[in-house]
């Protein structure tokens, strides 16, 4: 099975992380992508705004539907902060006939220096790059540092191109807390889901 792994706090989860992920299903021809809300992101310590019930919750009524499309919590219950090394290792040892791809956005890849042995995750993982706004094009020679020069063909030779969409969680969330739309930004069902739930009310602290 070609496996997509596409982690982060989904907080909440928009059409910005659902385009991307079916870009990357369909050019890189992905059997199945596991969206993983991530327990405690690396670069976001002061942890998600809602609870990770919630959080799954918003990502299964984001996917339903979507046969290729799977929420998982392997993250949630490792608990801890959310290394993507640690998460494509769990991913290898209980599915070692899997070959894993993981999904990252432009400008993921310009702090990929930073994450945690960003080697060993080319190792396990093909890096499928997407363009985000602001990025004019993906230099993808940034894994050169990190694998050999077969192993970097085969990434260049997975490059994603994909609408630039820009949407963050973190405006959608100053939304609500403003009493402003968000209709489009993010599917109908999430969207009442936050309604209902009374979800990022109040300001964040800035």
């Amino acid at each position: 099975m070609r496996l997509g792994i596409y982690g982060g706090s989904f907080d909440p989860i928009h059409y910005g992380h659902l385009i991307l992920a079916e870009n990357c299903r369909e050019q890189a021809n992905l059997d199945q992508i596991w969206f993983l809300p991530s327990s405690i992101a690396p670069h976001k310590r002061d942890g998600a705004t809602l609870s990770d019930r919630q959080r799954v919750e918003l990502v299964e009524l984001a996917i339903s539907g979507h046969d290729a499309f799977i929420c998982s919590d392997n993250e949630l219950k490792r608990g801890g902060i959310s290394y993507t090394v640690d998460t494509l290792t769990e991913v290898c040892e209980q599915h070692p006939n899997h070959e894993l791809f993981l999904l990252m956005g432009a400008d993921s890849l310009y702090q990929f220096e930073t994450w945690r042995e960003p080697e060993k995750i080319c190792a396990l993982a093909i890096p499928l790059v997407v363009n985000r706004p602001g990025n004019d094009k993906v230099n993808l020679d940034v894994f050169a540092r990190y694998v050999d020069e077969e192993r970097l063909a085969l990434i260049l030779d997975h490059a994603i191109s994909s609408p630039l969409i820009e949407i963050s969680s973190s405006d959608i969330r100053a939304r609500v807390a403003a009493s402003q739309t968000i209709r489009y930004l993010l599917p109908r069902a999430v969207e009442k889901y936050i309604e209902a739930q009374e979800l990022y009310q109040v300001a964040e602290s800035t």
